[in-house]
């Protein structure tokens, strides 16, 4: 991937830079409402709340909301409805004969349904999440003794669940405008654009301790290097793939004869973030509801569960392996691989067709995903165990840090595809000018 040569792209091509400011503009928009709070919220209350949040769920959603939640923002709950709506349609898809045929048989029609459905489970789960945040938000009170809401009641859950129900959906129209008019896909690009927008917090808080010397240079050198490191090492595993070799029988006309040859891209790690996604939801609910229960043994699971501690590694590492397995099951399926391959009049060359191919994938697959388990296993944990030793200055975690490369990753490929594409088209038109006598010599 060529960065030079994509950045010409941008300039050269008037439609590409046209999609390009309205994606930056619409991004505005979204950091814009992150900054307008809820009617009814004492946010100074609430931000001190937060900060002793650190580990539960409110935590967890509030990076990938890029702090508006800690402010109880009209984006508060930012696109993750949405993503847990799709990632729920997706296993349902699976699990339900009648969703699976909709999805694979009825086209463009079956999409537009399964993209509706998705809509509508994602406004569900942000009323559900809404309601619960407006209930438990009525009786919480600040580390100093503030209320988080000065004047509780009927009224103030009305207006709370209505403005972040809103302002999900909004979201959700956002990212899906982003997707249709600008580069990128949408609601990867709201949550990349909510992480990113954290770092500038982060360096400052960096170089204030450098300035006032509680961080040393040798230590700023250090963390400097080991993100610099990781960045790397998730970029180079982000791209890794496994080709398995594929040949076609030629069948343009019946006197000629041969094959050519393609290849079937597998990724290292196919079930990408979702695993760790999954994961820490699991090991952050516990520690998320022990937060209003005052008694010793909700204490000491709290306690047990601080990520951190030698249990909370493990738990989160099997939880990980686990998911990862699962996830990888429901998105390859090596037997309809095989069978769309048979239809095709492709083969794996030295593998027979059938049965032996769908055992040769499974095979590859199996590896595979071993391989991606024990990579986001090391890039949850590492990050946490070097947070931890080295007292990081700021939020340093593998679930962002794989986001934001693979959000980056796929958005510098589709501007690339992009250009490609207005080019060919160009010289196309310029052919069928050329045949038709119109335009230039």
């Amino acid at each position: 991937m060529n960065l030079s040569k994509i950045i010409r792209n941008i300039s050269e091509v008037p439609e590409l830079k046209k999609r390009l400011f309205f994606t930056l503009a619409l991004l505005a928009v979204f950091r814009l409402g992150a900054h307008i709070p809820t009617p009814g919220i004492n946010v100074a209350a609430l931000s001190e709340f937060f900060q002793r949040a650190q580990g539960t769920m409110f935590g967890f959603m509030d990076a990938f909301s890029g702090g508006a939640l800690s402010k109880l923002t009209i984006f508060a709950l930012g696109v993750m409805p949405y993503i847990s709506a799709s990632i729920i349609m997706q296993l349902f898809t699976v699990a339900f004969p009648s969703l699976e045929k909709l999805a694979k048989e009825e086209g463009e029609y079956g999409r537009k349904k399964i993209n509706q459905y998705t809509r509508y489970g994602a406004v569900a789960l942000a009323f559900i999440q809404a309601l619960g945040i407006a209930i438990g938000l009525q009786g919480m009170k600040s580390p100093s003794g503030l209320p988080v809401v000065p004047e509780p009641g009927l009224t103030f859950i009305f207006v709370c669940v209505t403005t972040l129900v809103a302002g999900s959906t909004f979201l959700m129209w956002l990212g899906e405008k982003i997707t249709e008019h600008g580069v990128g896909e949408g609601m990867s690009l709201l949550i990349f654009a909510g992480i990113v927008s954290g770092i500038p917090k982060g360096v400052i808080n960096v170089l204030v301790q450098f300035k006032s010397g509680e961080l040393s240079l040798f230590k700023l050198i250090a963390i400097v290097l080991i993100i610099l490191a990781m960045t790397a090492f998730v970029i180079y595993i982000e791209t890794a793939e496994r080709r398995v070799p594929l040949q076609y029988a030629k069948r343009s006309a019946p006197q000629v004869g041969g094959t050519y040859t393609s290849f079937l891209p597998i990724k290292l790690n196919p079930a990408n973030v979702i695993p760790i996604i999954f994961a820490a939801s699991i090991m952050m609910f516990p520690a998320t509801i022990t937060k209003f229960i005052h008694t010793s043994w909700a204490q000491k699971i709290a306690e047990i569960l601080t990520p951190g501690t030698p249990t909370y590694m493990v738990i989160y590492g099997v939880l990980i392996f686990f998911f990862t397995y699962f996830y990888t099951a429901v998105v390859f399926n090596p037997e309809e691989i095989a069978e769309n391959l048979n239809k095709a009049g492709g083969f794996i060359p030295g593998v027979r067709a059938g049965k032996d191919t769908v055992e040769y994938l499974d095979r590859i697959v199996s590896r595979l995903t071993f391989a991606g388990a024990v990579f986001l296993t090391a890039i949850a944990i590492i990050p946490l165990l070097i947070m931890q030793k080295m007292h990081f200055p700021f939020y340093f975690g593998g679930t962002a840090l794989l986001i934001v490369v693979g959000v980056a990753l796929d958005t510098l490929r589709r501007i690339e595809a992009f250009a490609l594409n207005v080019s060919y088209e160009g010289f196309l038109g310029r052919r069928r000018r050329r045949k038709t006598g119109f335009g230039g010599a």
